[in-house]
Formats: structure tokens, sequence, C-alpha cells
């Protein structure tokens, strides 16, 4: 009788945590710490912003409460996403292989083959979770991302947009940070969010200043534009920008929630063909915290 090799596999709970984790956080905006991540919403929490004015006064002998304490706050509800799908083994056994005698690239091997489906499947949902965090809009398979969030609110400090090029990327990131509010300007952790086509503009740009044609060609690390860092959001639509800092923007899923659950399923124990069905079960949102220390470029 011939041997089969069932690779069925369940994780549930904190114990599908790791491949969840590995799915949504390997994702540009959040694997370079460009958000604030709250692992473990399990329904909704509230993101809350306290703002004092006025609390140094002249000094007297009498007490006199006369500060303004405001308080912010705004919902994070992560919507519950899943995926169903389908491969067959037959597609990756080669490349499988291949890892196994060494001839790969991975730095870090996968244990198993059922690992190295969930891997595959991971970096898929990472990209879409990224193009969600900043471009999603509710519908089926996503959640309303920044932009989406941003447009609907009139509270934000909006920059009227343009098509962004090495010739007017400088005068177009000036906009941004000359609209970043005083108090926000010289924070370390204030960033302006760009697209790839404003990064790679700004780039070109600077190796144009610097007539060198092998300078556009090096590996350059561009960070900053007026002392404040530029950060590549990958999920960002193109000529739009986003400056605010990274503890005003929140990441949230439920990493430890008993409803997360990730599946490999043998269809050769069921219907004997070579099909594997993975199926992941997670929940993922984002939320802003104060919207007047937000300046959108582009963002209607």
């Amino acid at each position: 009788m011939a041997t089969t090799t069932s690779i069925t596999t369940t994780y549930a709970g904190e114990f599908a945590g790791k491949y969840i984790s590995a799915a949504l956080l390997a994702g540009n905006t959040i694997a370079n710490g460009g958000l604030t991540i709250r692992p473990n919403v399990k329904f909704k929490e509230v993101v809350k912003r306290l703002e004092l004015d006025g609390i140094v006064k002249d000094g007297s002998c009498d007490f006199s409460d006369t500060s303004t304490l405001t308080l912010t706050e705004r919902i994070l509800q992560p919507k519950e996403l899943q995926v169903n799908l389908e491969l067959c083994k037959k597609d990756f056994r080669s490349d499988w292989d291949a890892i196994q005698m060494g001839y790969s690239a991975f730095d870090n091997l996968p244990s198993s083959f059922q690992e190295y489906l969930i891997g595959y499947v991971a970096a898929k949902v990472a990209q879409k979770n990224e193009l969600n965090i900043w471009a999603g809009t509710e519908a089926a398979g996503s959640f309303d991302g920044f932009s989406t969030l941003l447009a609907a609110d009139a509270g934000k400090i909006a920059v009227v947009g343009t098509a962004v090029t090495a010739a007017n990327v400088v005068e177009e990131l000036g906009k941004v940070i000359d609209a970043v509010p005083a108090a926000l300007y010289g924070r370390e952790d204030l960033h302006v969010y760009v697209p790839q086509n404003v990064f790679k503009a700004y780039k070109r740009h600077l190796a144009t200043v610097g007539g060198s044609i092998q300078g556009n060609n090096q590996d350059i690390n561009i960070e900053y534009f007026d002392g404040v860092k530029i950060f590549m959001a990958n999920g960002l639509p193109s000529d739009k920008m986003v400056a605010t800092t990274k503890d005003n923007l929140h990441f949230g899923t439920g990493l430890m929630s008993d409803a997360q659950e990730v599946k490999i399923l043998d269809m050769a124990d069921l219907d004997g063909s070579q099909n594997v069905r993975v199926i992941m079960r997670f929940t993922a949102g984002v939320q802003y915290g104060v919207v007047s220390d937000i300046v959108t470029y582009g963002i209607a």
C-alpha cells in the first residue's frame, strides 16, 4: 500500500498569532516602524489623546484652576477578515525541495512544508494589508485606510496636491512641511509619509543636483527633508502625502484573540486531489488620534 503524508494542521488563538503576525506586520509601513501597533484589540478600543492649554501660570497664593484639558477620543475597531485559498502541492514541491537541499535565497528556512505554504500566503496578505492601511475602503476584504478616513474629516490640514516629479518635488514637500503645526515640528517621531513615486522623485532630484549619473545608481539613504524624516509607505497612492507623528497613527489587530485561526487542510484525505486549502481568520484596522495634528497632501 502506498504511503501518503497528510499535512492537515490547525493553529488557533494565540498559537496562530505568530503566523498572523507574519502576515499583518510584514508590510512596508509596519515592518519599518511607521505606525503605533495595538496588538490585542479584541473588539474595539478607544484611542485617547490628552492636551493641556495654559498649564503654566503666574505665581500667587491662591489655587487657580484655569488650565484647559481637552480629551480627544476616536474608536479603533478592527474588521474581521479571512483568507480562503486553494493551492496545488505540485506547484510548490519543486521550490520546497530546492529549499531543503540548500538551493535557496531564504535566510530562515521554514521547518516544514506547512510553514512554507503559510509563509507564501502570509507574504500575499502582507501586501494586501499594506494597501488597506493607506488606501483601503470599506469593502469585501478591506477596511477604511488612512486616506479614506482623512478624506472624510474636515479637521485635517489639507494641502492641494499635484503630480509630483523630480522638477517640483522640493517645492511640494516644502508645502507639506510648512503646513506642519509649530508644536509638532522638531519632534523626533514626526514623519512625512510618501508613496514610491514621490520618494523616487526626491532621490532623482538629489542626483540631478549632485550632477552625477553614478550618484543616481548608488544606494543613497535619503531619509530627511528640512529635518523631517521622509517615510516611504508603499501602500500610499501616487502623489499623496501625510505628515504627522508616529504616535498619532494606530494599527489594531487581535494577535492573542481566540477568534484567530490558521489552518492547512490537505484535500488528499477528502477527495484524493493534490490540492491544499489555506484558511486564515484575523482582524485588522487603522485609526488616527488628533486630526488637527495631521497634514495631508492631495487628499481632499
